[in-house]
């Protein structure tokens, strides 16, 4: 009895030595980066700077796996179910990990509850944006005509998507009557905006930079907290009458539920030390992003108080998925 007690407990303690050894040599093969969305956009773009900035550090491969479909669903969820063994990743970010829980039904998968948080890598502003035949020259222009002309500004919809939720939170928190016009995509309404088919519209301050400069769209807010470097001159919406208000797309690392500490914290060390590197992080900031890269615990945070304001949001606007 003793002696299969000894064996058994020198067993636990073989698989336990055996599990540490695994996680000191973390990563002894190549790590596979699922990245819900598909080739060629931002999200996939991040992704790819992520996976190279983790393979220079931990020198194995970081593998892009682009999953599209569902608003970010289909990738994430396989995600969630994968083993916690570090060798499976999510590019996280604000649609397929926040905004997605305000809706009906819910996903199958629970961002707070199903992954663990690595790091934030990035954030940036939506900017709204209006077609420069448009009469108002800034934002509380754009307020007092709006105000004044209930139901006559008409804004490119793509629906559930952060320039969508944006605007929604705008108008809940300042009382406006706008209408939505439904695109397929970003790239579709743009080229509205562009050709004065509608006056404007909220969307990613990365696809619309270069027309700013070329003076083809006028930007009358950004949508960060501060203003953004790229946008010095144009105000923030908290700083025009609208204290507290904050919307922008993020995007970071993160892994299933279970995977052990050590392989988190190097993960963690890897991205800080990888972004801290000027030509990296210049990629980012060229086109709008402020690079955020932080701790697990930061990062956990702010995924849940996303979830919850954005929750909030899109019930009350009463956003459906299509």
């Amino acid at each position: 009895m003793f002696r299969r007690t000894l064996l058994a407990a020198l067993a636990v303690s073989g698989l336990l030595a055996g599990a540490a050894h695994a996680q000191d040599d973390y990563p002894s093969r190549p790590v596979k980066l699922i990245v819900p969305f598909p080739a060629g956009g931002t999200s996939d773009i991040m992704g790819r700077l992520i996976a190279d900035a983790l393979g220079r550090q931990l020198k194995q491969p970081f593998i892009v796996d682009n999953k599209g479909g569902a608003g970010g669903a289909i990738g994430t969820e396989q995600a969630a179910k994968a083993p916690g063994d570090g060798y499976t990743l999510l590019l996280s970010g604000i649609g397929s990990n926040a905004i997605i829980h305000g809706f009906s039904p819910k996903p199958p998968y629970d961002s707070t509850r199903d992954f663990v948080h690595v790091s934030q890598l990035a954030a940036g502003p939506n900017v709204l944006v209006v077609n420069p035949s448009f009469p108002a020259k800034n934002f509380k222009e754009f307020i007092a005509w709006v105000k004044a002309n209930p139901g006559k500004f008409s804004y490119g919809q793509v629906n559930a998507s952060s320039g969508h939720v944006t605007t929604e939170y705008l108008k809940q928190v300042a009382g406006l009557d706008m209408v939505g016009i439904p695109y397929k995509g970003g790239a579709p309404a743009l080229n509205d905006v562009l050709a004065d088919q509608i006056p404007g519209m909220f969307t990613n301050q990365d696809a619309v930079l270069p027309h700013i400069k070329a003076g083809k769209l006028r930007a009358l807010a950004v949508t960060s907290a501060q203003r953004n470097p790229l946008f010095p001159d144009v105000p923030t919406v908290a700083e025009s009458g609208y204290p507290g208000f904050s919307a922008v797309s993020w995007t970071g690392l993160s892994a299933p539920k279970g995977t052990p500490k050590a392989v988190v914290e190097k993960l963690e060390a890897a991205m800080a030390k990888g972004f801290a590197d000027p030509a990296v992080r210049a990629k980012l900031e060229a086109n709008g992003f402020v690079v955020v890269v932080s701790h697990a615990a930061d990062y956990t945070r702010f995924v849940q108080d996303e979830t919850a304001r954005w929750t909030q949001v899109v019930q009350k606007a009463g956003i459906k998925l299509d």
